[in-house]
């Protein structure tokens, strides 16, 4: 049998057991040979009946030494309790509706038994329906598979062993020298550890191969998509102005800005496409590096697209793009779905014939009626806020034009060599002069009012603030009155604790126009204080704002609320974000505590990783990633290190994987980017 046949020629898989396979993602032998276990059953490790801890998984060598009492507890209800013992304490077992349990554990032989041992007083001790294999027997590790109603665990091990008699020839699809050189299991004998492990030796081994051969398929294939981004352009600058933009620049560009400037543009002028991330904290100057590249790209004889997540921050985008090319007589307009029909087909018209210079918007200018005569430069703005289908979709409007996507979502290194594979990256580390960190202080809703106090007083001094809540409704069924809600705090704040002040509200399911209007209100200042969801979270820039409040923080993750705090302190005046939570759990203490101890976005970033996995971070279905299987981001950065320079190395060698020796695993990569990247 073939490793990638389909799972009915499987002996025991019939039409009923393949659909219900096939809902587990398993469609052929290869596909069931990696479906790994979600867990373990460790008989292996084994206590005595006197040191085993309580009420924890734990297990037990002992031998049988009674015949079950049987107790009709009521009808349909009969227990089996036997008595086993290590040789010096006894333990009960309890099993339910059983009856040839008295079979299955026999007097005098030795078992391993597997469960939570009970204490109900110093001299009785219980373990309620262990699981349990005889002492010395093979597969002291059993694997369990995640299950659905329509096959169980049992099922799933039975047909892998099946699968494994079955197939004639398991081809190993990394070379043997790799192998070697990080001393890795062969394909077969990995997969055989991973469901049939001898010891937790053999298991840890087996998923540092599997996991190896998983990262470095994903990074050869990520390295890949860059390569064959380098295509030529016909979007290349013949001359670097950007020194003329940043002279007219009343404010002086940090170091990493000017670095940021210099990469990109050498990109843009090598005849290949720019294809980088800009990633810079919060309040770093990403915006003025996107605006020295779109100055560069004008006076070159390009047009320019910039695309953002929210019609707010597309709106802020404008402003800021507009301020800076008043003086150099660009046109710069804003396409957005609040635009009315006959500004639209104007500011489609003026795209298409190449008047626009640059063109701002939200996902409306990815329509296919939005057309561009010469698009040289795609800026995308919090891309991870878009799929990544949308940003292939803006590079679409032109021909092969250079791309910066900007994020100011600080991603902990392991993860951006995943996420950002196909992208070079240049990183912001310092905050413009004259920017201040801002003060972070946690308390409980004891001080509440306390919080409050210290707001308003800014306001009085002609401040602005923030007061952000995680929910817009209070939902009927919901008596937590500490999971404060916008609007129902707008409501109590208007008409109490801070009565007398211009207050506003802003959420993300009001209608763009009002949202636009709360904006504006906000930013020419005849809003003092604003009630918000986390629409905020991205791109509200008001200097005079410096002071904000988060409910319920525990609510967020820390870059979160790092996204958030970065609205305020945006001028040079001192600026304070107090973070109010009644969690008394520990673990939410401690993050949140994070924040109050450091500015920098890339350490709590790494902290958000380690508390809180990956998920914040990455997702297929945003990044266009194939699913990962064995590896855990978390846990194995070492390995994404090192998969990330053995795949560089490869491809320098052999950019498509000529060969023999490469041919398998050339197959993965297609297999595994199928809708993706083909190395040919």
């Amino acid at each position: 049998m073939n490793l990638y046949d389909d799972i009915t020629k499987l002996n025991g898989v019939g039409k009923q057991r393949a659909a219900a396979l096939n809902k587990l993602g398993i469609f052929n032998i290869y596909d069931l040979l990696t479906f790994y276990p979600r867990t373990y059953l460790d008989f292996s490790q084994t206590y005595s009946i006197a040191q085993a801890p309580l009420d924890v998984y734990v297990s037990v060598k002992a031998t049988v030494g009674s015949k079950p009492r049987v107790h009709i507890i009521r009808k349909g209800m009969t227990t089996y309790t036997f008595e086993v013992t290590d040789g010096a304490n006894i333990l009960d077992l309890v099993f339910f509706n059983n009856k040839y349990i008295a079979n299955m554990l026999p007097v005098g032989k030795e078992f391993v038994f597997y469960g939570k041992i009970n204490q109900l007083n110093p001299f009785y001790k219980s373990m309620t329906s262990p699981k349990f294999i005889e002492y010395n027997s093979s597969g002291m590790i059993e694997p369990v598979y995640p299950q659905t109603a329509q096959i169980n665990s049992r099922q799933i091990l039975k047909l892998v062993k099946t699968a494994f008699d079955s197939v004639d020839n398991i081809e190993d699809c990394l070379p043997e020298k790799l192998k070697n050189d990080y001393c890795l299991m062969s394909l077969k004998t990995a997969l055989m550890n991973i469901h049939f492990p001898e010891n937790q030796d053999s298991l840890s081994e087996a998923k540092r191969r599997m996991t190896f051969e998983e990262l470095l398929t994903l990074q050869l294939g990520l390295s890949r998509l860059k390569i064959k981004s380098r295509q030529s352009t016909p979007n290349v600058l013949t001359n670097d102005l950007s020194g003329e933009f940043i002279n007219s620049l009343p404010f002086t560009l940090t170091g990493a800005q000017k670095r940021a400037i210099r990469d990109c543009t050498q990109d843009m002028m090598s005849g290949f496409p720019m294809n980088r991330l800009l990633q810079g904290d919060v309040g770093s100057g990403k915006t003025a590096v996107a605006a020295a590249l779109s100055y560069n790209a004008v006076k070159n004889g390009y047009q320019v697209a910039v695309m953002a997540p929210t019609e707010v921050l597309a709106q802020q985008h404008y402003n800021t793009f507009t301020l800076f090319f008043e003086k150099h007589n660009f046109n710069v307009s804003l396409l957005t779905g609040s635009v009315g029909a006959k500004q639209k087909r104007e500011i489609k018209e003026r795209t298409a014939s190449g008047e626009t210079d640059i063109l701002i918007g939200t996902h409306a200018i990815i329509q296919k009626d939005v057309e561009f005569l010469s698009l040289g430069l795609a800026v995308t703005d919090e891309q991870h806020r878009f799929g990544v289908n949308q940003r292939n979709l803006l590079s679409k409007k032109g021909k092969n034009p250079h791309v910066l996507v900007m994020s100011a979502t600080p991603i902990p290194r392991t993860l951006s060599l995943i996420i950002y594979g196909d992208l070079d990256i240049s990183i912001l580390d310092e905050l413009p002069k004259g920017r201040k960190v801002t003060e972070t202080y946690l308390v409980d809703t004891s001080k509440r009012e306390r919080a409050y106090g210290y707001v308003k007083k800014h306001l009085i001094d002609g401040y602005q603030g923030y007061i952000v809540c995680p929910l817009v409704d209070l939902p009927e069924e919901n008596d937590n009155e500490e999971q404060i809600a916008a609007t129902e705090l707008f409501k109590e704040l208007e008409n109490g604790f801070f009565k007398g002040f211009k207050l506003g509200l802003l959420y993300g399911k009001m209608k763009s126009e009002d949202k636009k209007d709360v904006m504006k209100k906000f930013s020419e200042d005849q809003i003092d204080l604003l009630i918000s969801t986390t629409v905020i979270e991205v791109g509200v820039d008001v200097p005079n704002a410096v002071i904000m409040v988060i409910e319920n923080a525990d609510r967020y993750g820390l870059s979160q609320i790092h996204q958030l705090r970065g609205r305020v302190g945006r001028g040079d005046v001192k600026s304070t974000c107090i973070l109010i939570s009644d969690n008394a759990d520990k673990e939410s203490s401690e993050r949140l505590k994070i924040l109050t101890s450091t500015a920098d976005g890339f350490k709590i970033a790494d902290e958000d990783l380690r508390l809180r996995g990956p998920g914040d971070f990455i997702g297929s279905r945003q990044h266009g990633l194939p699913d990962i299987k064995s590896a855990n981001l978390l846990s194995d950065g070492e390995t994404v290190r090192e998969t990330h320079l053995a795949a560089e190395k490869m491809l320098e060698k052999n950019p498509t994987l000529e060969g023999e020796e490469y041919e398998l695993l050339k197959k993965r990569v297609n297999n595994m980017f199928a809708k993706g990247v083909t190395l040919n």
